[in-house]
């Protein structure tokens, strides 16, 4: 079982290296951010979409936030092709789960979330801090599929790990 602290220092953990991971895209070309790195989802473009449309679509199912405008993991991957309009949504996605996380409670953790999970095709119920503790993950497993993408093209990435973070 997580606690608020802990989901508020992930939450903040989360703003954080988006804001390095994204200086270090920054760096790239259109073309080089959309070129297939090999990676799960190919580009790092089309993973930073991902990692947005997770975020995305588990604040909706934890508090009904607007739904993603992609409705399922296929069109995550394009969802946003400008990468301007990507990276925004991304620091507004990051601070909107950064205020959540610092408004928590226990009993909010505590309680079960039910959603039908396209993936899976079928109705899942789980605790709340399951699914946090899991969008947490799932943002930290695919960014780090940016980072080795990020190193292939000899791009300098920022030190990941928490006890860094400021």
């Amino acid at each position: 079982m997580i606690t608020p602290a802990y989901a508020a220092k992930m939450a903040a953990y989360n703003q954080w290296i988006n804001e390095g991971i994204y200086a270090c895209c920054d760096q790239l070309s259109d073309a080089d951010r959309k070129k297939d790195c090999g990676t799960f989802f190919k580009s790092i473009h089309a993973t930073l979409n991902h990692v947005l449309w997770g975020d995305q679509m588990w604040m909706h199912r934890l508090v009904e936030t607007p739904a993603p405008i992609s409705p399922d993991i296929a069109g995550s991957l394009v969802q946003y092709e400008a990468y301007g309009d990507l990276k925004r949504e991304h620091m507004a996605c990051g601070e909107m789960i950064r205020d959540w996380a610092t408004n928590l409670d226990q009993a909010a953790l505590d309680a079960d979330l039910n959603w039908y999970s396209g993936s899976a095709g079928r109705e899942m119920t789980h605790p709340r801090w399951v699914i946090v503790t899991h969008m947490f993950n799932h943002q930290t497993h695919h960014r780090g599929q940016v980072h080795a993408a990020l190193t292939q093209f000899g791009i300098e990435t920022p030190v990941m790990d928490i006890p860094m973070m400021p």
